[in-house]
């Protein structure tokens, strides 16, 4: 992912803007901190690995709430917005169990196994089939044997969805914004952005990287998330 694409211009509107673009964005962090926890186990030991945890650092944040043992590494290239989520960490209480990474999953030691991972908002930021197996395959060397991952993205091509992408730019003028500046929102959106074409393409991807049982448990106009389990062979 291009971490010149989240400066700090686009960190500073990122949050906001984020909570209007996805219908139901704090729901969906919600649900993903609720399964972390059911599937991992309430009251365990754990360490959590959260790629592109940039911006207000809800997965962090509402995990370590459910979980008191678990501790998270936050792996971030823009640091304009991982500044943001140890802000955000920071003043929830989270920052003594919280390291925080500028920079990408292959910089991590390559021997350190996680109880689970958690990617937020970043997959269709990367571009091509290439970028996208290139993120996928060192999060699966660094879980352990049926870890899950919990991937959450835009998941259609937007050309391809008018009249999702017209219910989009709808969300703004239900908050209040002009045309002109809906149509710079969603063009800031799309620019760079480069979504698989269908569920079927991610869970594909998902199947390259060696997870399987593949339950997609939240869906948003153009987003979907999923939890996955790493194959243990």
């Amino acid at each position: 992912m291009n971490a010149q694409k989240f400066g700090e211009d686009r960190a500073a509107e990122y949050v906001e803007q984020s909570k209007i673009a996805l219908a139901g964005y704090e729901a969906c962090h919600e649900l993903t901190a609720c399964l972390l926890s059911a599937v991992v186990g309430e009251g365990t030991t754990a360490r959590i690995l959260v790629v592109g945890a940039g911006g207000p650092g809800l997965e962090v944040i509402l995990t370590a709430k459910l979980e008191s043992l678990w501790s998270f590494v936050a792996v971030e290239p823009s640091e304009p917005m991982l500044e943001l989520a140890r802000s955000a960490i920071g003043k929830a209480g989270y920052a003594d169990r919280t390291q925080f990474h500028h920079g990408y999953v292959n910089d991590l030691p390559p021997d350190e196994r996680f109880d689970a991972a958690v990617m937020f908002g970043v997959f269709h930021h990367l571009e091509g089939d290439t970028g996208k197996r290139e993120l996928l395959a060192p999060i699966a060397r660094r879980l352990k044997p049926k870890a899950p991952l919990f991937l959450s993205g835009n998941r259609y091509r937007y050309a391809d969805k008018p009249v999702l992408l017209r219910a989009w730019g709808n969300r703004w003028r239900l908050h209040g914004l002009p045309n002109e500046i809906v149509a710079s929102k969603l063009a800031t959106i799309l620019k760079g952005a480069d979504p698989p074409s269908s569920d079927e393409e991610v869970e594909r991807f998902l199947d390259e990287a060696g997870f399987a049982r593949h339950t997609k448990y939240f869906s948003s106009l153009f987003w979907s998330s999923w939890m996955t389990f790493l194959r243990q062979d």
